[in-house]
């Protein structure tokens, strides 16, 4: 199993800097066989990626996790399946926030996962003028207390309401959020406000669903249903629109080839690296296209780590970036992109 670079959260947790993301069990990036999903994972732990971030919105992604887990056990034993990390996510609707309510749904996660206890369970609300989410975090932080969550963390939370929540006494381990090259709001406010909390940051979209690639280096615009095939891809392809352009698009993969070139490495890597040296990010999550033949990607995400970009590289890519729209002015902060009317 290679070395992996390590990153230990507030409450003692030990994630890989690449995390396993299982989003696309979801339904939309096409159909998953479960039986294969699950064998699939195999293949990450093996070459030593050990963290999977799931939610309880993502399909079958906790039910396939926790066969893994429970097949880990079996063959393996106690020692294999301390080695693993599982984040899921908390994605509920708004309504009455009671004790019953926040931990029936703990309950449910923990026993599709089939663990004791959640390594760090990832909160999401809707809708800020809704302030259940308090009382949602209060009962969480209380179940934390108790054992049945190690790291208690936000998702696509905007700096003031992380603020807001820290300042009523609840400990965040972590926020996960979009960050790429495209898309760096996490820049303007959340970073300054995460390092002086000690809150980490997980970042997803990172690659852009598969944009920003050499696949898509000298591509004809993709606008129809055809080419734009999975959720991730209309989601991403909307945010470079809104950033710049495809003209610009490719104005970027032009540079970050030029970079790859000189590092005897992916497009994807320079992204993720770029990504993985901004203060206070934690680890980039992956998507990963699990039973699905020569989609897994992983030895070449393991190069990630092996690219050291220079100041050069960075200022390269950055001549490119400050002719891109602002994101913060025409989107708001992280996660108001879920909150638009």
């Amino acid at each position: 199993m290679a070395q992996i670079p390590k990153v230990r959260l507030r409450g003692g947790l030990e994630i890989c800097r690449i995390l396993n993301g299982l989003w696309q069990v979801s339904g939309a990036h096409g159909k998953i066989d479960p039986h294969q999903a699950v064998q699939a994972l195999e293949a990450y732990v093996n070459a030593g990626l050990t963290s999977f971030d799931m939610a309880d919105i993502y399909g079958p992604a906790e039910e396939i996790y926790g066969s893994f887990y429970k097949q880990l056990l079996a063959t393996k034993g106690h020692e294999a399946v301390k080695g693993i990390q599982g984040l899921t996510k908390w994605v509920p609707q708004p309504g009455p926030m009671t004790r019953k309510v926040v931990e029936y749904a703990i309950d449910l996660s923990l026993q599709r996962m089939q663990v004791s206890h959640l390594d760090c369970l990832q909160f999401h609300w809707w809708d800020y003028s809704d302030k259940r989410y308090l009382d949602a975090l209060g009962h969480l932080s209380d179940l934390q207390t108790e054992g049945k969550i190690n790291e208690l963390s936000l998702t696509n939370f905007d700096t003031e309401h992380v603020v807001e929540i820290t300042n009523k006494g609840i400990q965040i381990s972590s926020i996960q959020l979009q960050y790429s090259v495209v898309d760096r709001r996490p820049m303007v406010k959340m970073t300054e406000v995460c390092e002086a909390l000690g809150i980490k940051l997980l970042t997803y979209g990172t690659l852009g669903g598969g944009f920003i690639s050499e696949k898509y280096l000298g591509a004809k615009e993709p606008k129809n249903e055809d080419e734009l095939y999975t959720s991730s891809l209309k989601m991403y392809k909307k945010a470079i629109d809104t950033w710049g352009g495809w003209d610009l698009f490719q104005e970027l993969l032009q540079v970050l080839y030029s970079v790859a070139k000189s590092h005897n490495c992916t497009i994807a890597n320079v992204a993720t690296k770029y990504i993985l040296d901004m203060p206070a990010v934690a680890g980039v999550i992956i998507g990963c296209r699990m039973g699905i033949p020569g989609a897994e990607h992983i030895q070449e995400n393991l190069k990630s780590f092996d690219v050291h970009l220079t100041t050069e590289d960075t200022e390269m890519i950055e001549s490119v970036l400050k002719k891109s729209s602002d994101l913060m002015q025409l989107i708001g902060d992280c996660g108001d992109e879920y909150r638009l009317k």
